[in-house]
């Protein structure tokens, strides 16, 4: 559908004026002195019905920023609902990390006067207590100029125990702070006396004041509880808001492959955090290359930038699996135009969220949980890799221009210029469910 056509069918009539919702928003996110029309247009919008009332209460947070300092989100169609169809394997039926059962993602997004543009994401791994129900984990580092707090316990031990929350760079130890304070808190974890957050980060400066470290306990708090299943507010929220990406606006991204069931019909589901330079390719195109997004401006900054990937499966792997899963990653964000620059902080953490995998606190004895042969990956080796870039683009596609921190704007992607490229070259495809 051209991109056009699209935003006509899915943004309602400026006149209409329906009440807000109240029950979906969340006062703890962003400023209080909002326009309640952005948010009704929101509200209004036909995409809100197939949101989870924890996605609508963020999208709905981010409408109600000051509209002279933040672009309000507008109806901006994912990459496969505009045609551009990414690998070989089909997506799960929300095309995001949420097609892992079981796996929650939140977010708090901090929008406030002209220089603050941050906020904080979680991913749950299960919605049942992850310190006493441990999963199998493994991180991958392809670069390492950034902070992945807790990574070395996880490396040591293969095990996840809190949920992975991601963030702007100064504030990721106070972000660990309040999810170990909140893992402490749970019912059952009294008697705990050690705990490690898994924390990832990406640099937001750009667009916020990071000095100010403003993400804590508040927002860990509004993200915990906004955490829900269904389909993933994307692009400019929570740990996306002050994201740049390859040229143009980053954020939040998010994708899957569902294998069929002659290789298993396991799912595997990515969440991105895009804040990472290069030349965009888009399915095989060099789209930054042809809108003049030059080599050499990718270069420009070569201490800026990151990526933090979270990937989860439902396929029963253990710790040194999941570690190979997780080495794929970096072939997806190469796809994309990344390439791991020096001050690129690249990250990947994968789990399992298969039940049966799952390790109790405390655990003694021995144990057999079932464990899916090697010869087996390859094909979830390739959902990894081809979610990967396609959570990417998604991030690009849904994020919106952001003006921040002295007067720096940082533009959405030009979505008809890169569709009627994408077309041009034959990279859009009339079958969006492959």
């Amino acid at each position: 559908m051209h991109l056009s056509r699209w935003v006509e069918r899915n943004t309602p009539p400026e006149s209409a004026d329906e009440p807000l919702p109240a029950a979906r928003l969340q006062p703890s996110l962003g400023a209080m002195s909002r326009p309640i029309r952005a948010a009704r247009r929101i509200a209004r919008s036909s995409l809100l019905p197939y949101l989870s009332k924890a996605a609508g209460a963020c999208l709905l947070a981010a409408a109600l920023s000051d509209r002279s300092t933040a672009e309000p989100p507008r109806p901006r169609p994912r990459a496969r609902e505009a045609g551009v169809v990414i690998g070989i394997l089909p997506p799960g039926p929300l095309n995001a990390i949420t097609d892992v059962e079981g796996v929650k993602v939140g977010h708090a997004t901090l929008v406030s006067g002209t220089d603050l543009r941050t906020g904080v994401t979680v991913v749950l791994p299960h919605g049942g207590n992850v310190f006493r129900e441990k999963v199998p984990a493994a991180v991958f580092v392809a670069n390492g100029f950034g902070k992945l707090t807790g990574s070395t316990q996880v490396e040591e031990l293969g095990t996840l125990e809190t949920p992975i929350a991601l963030t702007g760079t100064l504030s990721a130890w106070k972000v660990a702070d309040a999810v170990a304070e909140w893992i402490l808190e749970l019912p059952g974890n009294e008697e705990a006396v050690s705990v490690n957050p898994v924390v990832g980060e990406c640099n937001d400066g750009g667009l916020s004041d990071i000095r100010r470290r403003p993400v804590g306990r508040e927002q860990v708090r509004a993200a915990l509880a906004a955490a829900a299943g269904g389909p993933v507010v994307e692009g400019s929220v929570g740990a996306g808001t002050g994201m740049r990406c390859l040229g143009w606006k980053g954020g939040i991204g998010t994708a899957s492959r569902r294998l069929p069931a002659s290789l298993g019909g396991w799912t595997v589901g990515v969440l991105v955090q895009t804040n990472f330079d290069g030349v965009l390719t888009i399915a095989g195109v060099p789209v930054g290359k042809e809108l003049g997004h030059a080599f050499r401006e990718a270069l420009a900054a070569p201490e800026k930038g990151s990526c933090i990937v979270v990937v989860a499966t439902d396929a029963p792997l253990e710790a040194r699996q999941l570690k190979r899963l997780a080495a794929r990653v970096p072939m997806g964000l190469a796809r994309t135009g990344g390439f791991a620059s020096n001050g690129s902080g690249d990250y990947a953490i994968a789990f399992t969220a298969h039940p049966a995998c799952r390790v109790p606190h405390e655990s003694r004895g021995v144990r057999s949980p079932p464990r899916l042969a090697d010869e087996d990956l390859s094909p979830l080796f390739l959902a990894a890799v081809e979610s990967t870039e396609e959570a990417i683009v998604n991030s690009l596609f849904a994020a919106t221009t952001v003006r921040g921190i002295g007067g720096r704007e940082v533009e959405a992607l030009p979505l008809e210029r890169v569709l009627e490229l994408l077309r041009r070259r034959g990279a859009l495809s009339p079958d969006r469910s492959r």
